[in-house]
């Protein structure tokens, strides 16, 4: 096969050029998502000029593909009118992320436009919902029978939908006023006499969401029970759409990056690519925290300078005791973090903290131990004034250190749930600073008991 570079420059001589049909020949028998990843390289005016020139549903399926900061300029440069035109080749799903992106004047524009009249409507029922909600994960695109008809009716009627359905997951049975009762299968759809009711052959063991619903619980629920599409349901219980396992790929990969970048400690999403200023902002706000925190270790550092000047050695342990609290902290807090995201935190908080206390008490020991060791054969003969009595104060504040920090690390993201602050903000540079700092302290006081100074 071709290298995805190599065709990639071929797209962009032809594109200045304007040889068309040459563009057609390289992208010709590609899947969307192959035909996105070769635009992915291209400035945005190359990518519309493509675009331009692709079939309404390929185009519609190839920006479906492309990432949203792509999308955004892409929407930039069309009119209202190629906006709707693509729009109506999407699933309605796809069609309403991407006219969210747009200022509310072009929204009224683009919907006004789309010829397809229930599929705007379906659209604009979509934006109503918060996208973090499994209404906004739904598309409204599905099959359904009435319980009420016969099995024959059923077949014809899910003939006509199934025109408006790329693919058919799930057959779903709904009363009189649309409201949910069960699932169908199709094996006894086929198997079973034609002037058969459909509610003698419809199974009712069927699991549903709320439009309101968060998102995660879609998310765990879906994961829960292999399930790859799932009915939505309005606070009626009335049938209002269905969210497959595609979309909800797509929103836990995009909390999977929210949270990675807010444990490196960003605030807001960046990519490589993005100017100065936006990296800047992403990036200053923790820094500026960690700043405010380097100034407390310092002073924690001021405070015990009297120490310092009389057992200068210790200076030299201060790296392996802010750094082992670090560590801890987020070992403890990401651990947390993944319980909650999956829902797994089921027992109390005292418990749950006893349990890393003994964890941490067991590992704290193993370490001192192997620190006491490596000073005895070791260090003695390279700190000057490192002697037994130092090793033991270093090992004491290691154990206390590591079962401080475990408990910061665990404690945190615990409250931070319980208060419905998003968990993920205590993997980041906070549980480093402030384990820095207590790690500091805590190692001071406790030389000071040990060596009596």
């Amino acid at each position: 096969m071709e290298n995805v570079q190599n065709i990639r420059k071929k797209i962009e001589e032809a594109i200045e050029l304007k040889n068309n049909a040459q563009i057609f020949d390289l992208i010709e028998g590609k899947h969307p998502a192959d035909i996105a990843d070769l635009l992915d390289g291209l400035d945005t005016d190359r990518i519309v000029y493509v675009i331009r020139l692709l079939p309404d549903e390929l185009a519609a399926d190839v920006i479906a593909e492309l990432d949203e900061d792509i999308q955004e300029e892409i929407l930039k440069r069309l009119s209202s009118q190629e906006i709707s035109e693509i729009v109506e080749e999407l699933e309605t799903d796809e069609a309403a992320d991407l006219i969210s992106e747009l200022p509310a004047e072009q929204k009224k524009e683009v919907i006004t436009a789309i010829e397809d009249t229930e599929h705007a409507k379906d659209i604009v029922d979509l934006l109503r919902y918060d996208e973090n909600t499994a209404g906004g994960l739904m598309g409204k695109e599905l099959v359904k029978v009435n319980e009420n008809w016969n099995v024959l009716h059923a077949v014809a009627e899910m003939r006509k939908q199934a025109e408006n359905v790329e693919r058919v997951h799930t057959i779903y049975v709904v009363d009189d006023e649309n409201k949910l009762k069960g699932r169908l299968s199709l094996k006894r759809l086929l198997t079973t006499s034609t002037k058969t009711p459909i509610k003698e052959v419809y199974n009712d063991n069927i699991h549903f969401v709320h439009v309101t619903d968060p998102a995660d619980e879609v998310a765990r629920l879906m994961q829960k029970y292999n399930l790859f599409v799932l009915p939505v349901v309005d606070e009626m219980g009335h049938l209002v759409g269905q969210i497959t396992l595609d979309d909800v790929v797509d929103y836990i990969q995009e909390e999977a990056e929210k949270d990675f970048q807010m444990a490196a400690g960003l605030t807001e999403e960046v990519e490589p690519d993005d100017s100065i200023r936006a990296m800047m902002r992403a990036r200053l706000p923790w820094l500026i925290v960690a700043l405010l925190g380097g100034f407390i270790s310092v002073t924690v550092l001021n405070g015990f300078s009297s120490a310092l000047n009389r057992y200068a050695s210790l200076f030299f342990f201060t790296p392996l005791i802010a750094a082992t609290a670090g560590n801890v902290g987020v070992q403890s807090s990401a651990i947390m973090v993944q319980a909650l995201a999956k829902g797994h935190v089921e027992v109390s908080v005292l418990k749950r903290l006893l349990k890393e206390i003994l964890l941490s008490l067991l590992n704290g020991i193993i370490l001192a131990a192997i620190l006491i060791l490596v000073g005895k054969l070791f260090l003695d003969h390279i700190i000057p004034g490192f002697d037994m009595k130092m090793a033991l104060t270093v090992a004491v504040s290691l154990v206390s250190v590591i079962i401080i920090a475990s408990m910061v690390g665990t404690f945190v993201p615990l409250m931070l749930h319980k208060y419905g602050i998003d968990p993920a903000v205590a993997t980041g540079p906070f549980i480093t600073t402030s384990n820095d700092i207590f790690g500091l302290f805590i190692f001071f006081t406790i030389a000071k008991l040990i060596l009596k100074f």
